[in-house]
Order: C-alpha cells, then sequence, then structure tokens
C-alpha cells in the first residue's frame, strides 16, 4: 500500500521502453564508453550503434552543421537563449522538418564534453515519456557536437521562480503545484517505467523547462546513470551534479541511488515553495542554504508560513502548504532509507495539484509527517530489497 494512501489517488505507469532486460544496461554501458572515446565517430555511426541496444528508438534526425548554421542564422547571439555546463542553447527554424528547435552547441573548452554528449543522445533514445525533453535530432559531424531539442515556450523553471524579471507575474499556486507533478512523474518514469533504469541525477530548477502551458519536462541528460543491476543497490561513481542539489551521502560516497533523485526533487520542491535558490551567496549568510534554513521551521508547525514565497501574497491554501512541506521534508531526510520512493511522491504531489474543489477533507486531517516517515521507511525497505 503506497505511504500516501490517505491523499486518495491512484496510481498509474506508462509504457516500459525496452526488453525488460539488464542485458541493454550493459550494453548502453558499452555503448556510451565506445562512442565517447570516438572523437571522430561518424554522423551515422551513432544511430547505427543504437540499432544493436535492445529496442531503443532511434527516431532522431542526424543534422549536418550546415544545417544548423542556418537554423540558427550562423548561431547569431541574438538567438541566445541560455547557456550551462555543455555550451550555448539557440532558437533555431529547421525548414524542413518545418519546426522551430532549441539548438544546444558543445562548447569545447567546457566541463562537459563528448562523453555527456553520446550519454545523452543514447539516454534519449531509450526514453519516450510526456514529461521529458524530445531529442529532435543531433549533429556530430567531425568535431562539433550539437543536439537539437523541441523548443520549450517558456525556458526554464528558474526563470520564473528564481530570475523574475521585474513587472513578471511570479508563479501562482496551483501552477507550482502542477509543475512539481510533472517534474516528479519525469522522475519516476526513469526510475520505475525505463529499461534500463536511469538516476537522472542532475534533478534542478534549470533543467525543468516549461512549455507555453507550462507544462515541465526534464532536459539534459548529460550526467545521467544508469540504474544498478546484478542485485546491487547503488552506482559508485565520482561525484557530478550542481551543489546544493546533491544527496548528502552521494556528495560524501559517490554512491549513487534513485533516493538521491529524490532528495534532488526535494531541494527543487521547496524552491517552488519558498521562491528561493538552494544557495543563494546574496543572502544574509544564515539563509544562504536554504535547506539548512528551512531545517529548523520545519520542525514547527507554526513557522511553516514563514517558508512560502512572499510572492505568493499568502494566496495559497494553507493546508496545502502544510502537506507540501511535508513531503519536500520527507525528501529531504538525511537518511536516504527514510525518504520515500519517487511513486510515493507522485501520489502526493498529484494530491497537491488537484483543483481545491477535489480535495478531500478527511484526508487533509490526516496528514502527518511523522506517521508518513515511519510507513515511507517500512515501505522503502522493502521495496529497495526488491530491486
Amino acid at each position: 500500500m503506497s505511504c500516501f494512501s490517505c491523499c486518495g489517488v491512484e496510481e498509474s505507469g506508462y509504457g516500459i521502453v525496452g526488453n525488460g532486460s539488464n542485458s541493454n544496461g550493459k550494453s548502453l554501458r558499452s555503448l556510451v564508453n565506445s562512442l565517447s572515446s570516438r572523437t571522430g565517430s561518424g554522423k551515422h555511426k551513432i544511430a547505427e550503434e543504437i540499432q544493436k541496444v535492445g529496442k531503443a528508438r532511434v527516431s532522431a534526425h542526424v543534422f549536418t552543421f550546415r544545417e544548423l548554421v542556418a537554423a540558427t542564422d550562423n548561431f547569431n547571439p541574438d538567438c541566445r537563449i541560455g547557456e550551462g555546463g555543455f555550451g550555448r542553447v539557440y532558437k533555431g527554424y529547421i525548414e524542413n522538418i518545418d519546426k522551430i528547435v532549441a539548438v544546444k552547441q558543445l562548447d569545447r573548452n567546457g566541463l562537459q564534453g563528448s562523453r555527456e554528449f553520446f550519454s545523452e543522445v543514447l539516454m534519449l533514445s531509450f526514453v519516450n515519456h510526456p514529461n521529458l525533453v524530445n531529442l529532435v535530432g543531433y549533429c556530430a559531424d567531425g568535431d562539433q557536437r550539437i543536439l537539437v531539442y523541441e523548443y520549450m515556450a517558456n525556458g526554464s523553471l528558474e526563470n520564473h521562480l528564481l530570475d523574475v524579471p521585474p513587472g513578471n507575474e511570479p508563479l501562482d499556486w496551483n501552477t507550482r503545484m502542477k509543475v512539481a507533478e510533472g517534474a516528479a512523474k519525469g522522475l519516476e518514469y526513469l526510475h520505475d517505467f525505463s529499461d534500463p533504469r536511469i538516476i537522472y541525477r542532475d534533478f534542478k530548477a534549470s533543467n525543468i523547462l516549461l512549455d507555453e502551458n507550462f507544462n515541465p519536462k526534464l532536459s539534459d541528460f548529460g550526467l545521467a546513470k544508469l540504474g544498478p543491476t546484478g542485485g546491487k543497490d547503488h552506482v559508485s561513481t565520482r561525484v557530478m551534479g550542481t551543489y546544493g542539489y546533491c544527496a548528502p551521502e552521494y556528495a560524501m560516497t559517490g554512491q549513487l541511488t534513485t533516493k538521491s533523485d529524490v532528495y534532488s526533487f526535494g531541494v527543487v520542491f521547496l524552491e517552488l515553495i519558498s521562491g528561493r535558490r538552494a544557495i543563494d551567496i546574496e543572502r544574509p549568510e544564515e539563509e544562504q542554504n536554504m535547506v539548512a534554513w528551512a531545517a529548523p521551521l520545519l520542525k514547527d508547525r507554526q513557522k511553516f508560513t514563514m517558508i512560502a514565497d512572499p510572492l505568493l501574497k499568502d494566496n495559497y491554501p494553507v493546508k496545502a502548504l502544510y502537506q507540501a512541506l511535508a513531503v519536500a521534508a520527507m525528501c529531504l531526510q538525511e537518511d536516504a532509507d527514510c525518504r520515500p520512493l519517487i511513486g510515493d511522491v507522485v501520489t502526493a504531489v498529484e494530491f497537491l495539484a488537484k483543483p481545491k474543489d477535489n480535495d478531500r477533507t478527511a484526508a487533509e486531517s490526516q496528514w502527518n509527517t511523522g506517521l508518513h516517515v515511519k510507513s515511507v521507511r517500512e515501505g522503502s525497505s522493502k521495496r529497495d530489497r526488491g530491486l
């Protein structure tokens, strides 16, 4: 039984991509290593190799560098819509497929390189879900490494939550819960329905993109890792990601699990509730780390409203605020075993994202962090043993 059963929301699944075998995971690991070591791989090499692994989809276009130069007006700075560890992102139009797209060009002097490029192309060839960004295509001409995504009209969550331009309206409570629901469903698909299982590893506000209706999609899979296989409960890897979002056990030991992503979700969910950055050096020293700042407030129900984003101007249901903070607190447990599974998080956030007239008063009155932490601990240990 779900530890969030009091919400009264039925869990739903998604179509499984793959053949249900761990062989996909082993083959994909080998393929990432092989392709990333060949910096001169031909432009059709990736598609040819993907076809050898499981039942992966190979629907992405293979673009020439010339096509993408034309689409972005020679990577005109006026077309730039973002920049990250991979490189710069441009808005462009590709005539032969009649699509407005986002074109992400690898910065060859940046922190991420060919391995992350090939990892992202391969990962997105194995997944298909409405809350994961769609890879339109890629370019691997010579030493060029370029990814082409569907264009997301409202940019990243960070732009609307943490970098709100003067004069723009902040996200309302219902939209925030809608974004949290969709983002959690994207993680649930990666953890529970993708074959092979995927640990996202870089869940943060800037990697959650929003379409014209503020539906969220996870993007940037360059740091994603295949989940544990062969009875193991974790993947040992070098610590990567963004400071402030990494789970403490992963940061200390390099042991990565799906619960690491759940912790990162808790950080973003707290950002959605509070309107604060995970790390903000412009605030007073005692408030620079959002999770540390919120920790004592989360222990006192009388102080819960102090966590809410002032930009909401008290326009939120107080009971829903309490419930949302309970979910965030459970995801942010120091002990990974005490965190809920992402499927249980989805159940809870689905409830919070429902219109107010569908809320169940009885369910709200039953919500209690301590009661649920106990059931989360019991449910998590049972399901983890089954991995």
